[in-house]
């Protein structure tokens, strides 16, 4: 079951952050080289569509597989190492981030491409790239503190 729980939470966390990495650092600068505003944000629009489902059964399986490991392995909140918490606090603060952006942004976004106010919904995709680029600098973090945290651990106790 640890192995089941390890795979889930690894493979949320590579689709989640590795999405932002690619729409950041490869779609966004060629979009806006190629692209047009009139249809940029609909791509963006269209692109958010497809992915945003994914974070969200992304964020469904990090909570359900990180708590339960933590909580087989630890026992209680007491007894979770630094590192589980540092994960946990900059994991959740990346949900909440993305919470923000989906209902807020994001929706706004949409109904003024709907509206064809392409200004508007400019100003809402620039204010998704920088919430993109927060958490993607934080998943970085997050899985680079997972990754030494957990190697340090096991090293200090075996």
């Amino acid at each position: 079951m640890m192995t089941l729980a390890i795979s889930l939470h690894v493979l949320s966390a590579v689709i989640w952050v590795g999405g932002m990495f690619f729409a950041y650092m490869a779609l966004r600068p060629v979009a806006a080289n190629l692209l047009e505003p009139p249809q940029r944000l609909p791509l963006w629009r269209d692109v958010f569509g497809k992915f945003f489902p994914w974070v969200w059964l992304c964020i469904i399986s990090l909570l359900g597989s990180g708590y339960w490991m933590a909580f087989t392995l630890f026992g209680s909140v007491a007894n979770f190492p630094h590192f589980v918490l540092i994960m946990q606090g900059l994991g959740i603060l990346m949900m909440i981030l993305f919470i923000h952006l989906f209902f807020a942004p994001y929706q706004r976004m949409k109904k003024a491409i709907e509206a064809g106010d392409l200004p508007a919904a400019g100003k809402k995709l620039a204010q998704i790239r920088i919430i993109i680029g927060i958490n993607l600098i934080l998943g970085l973090i997050v899985v680079t503190v997972g990754v030494a945290g957990d190697s340090l651990f096991h090293l200090m106790n075996h």
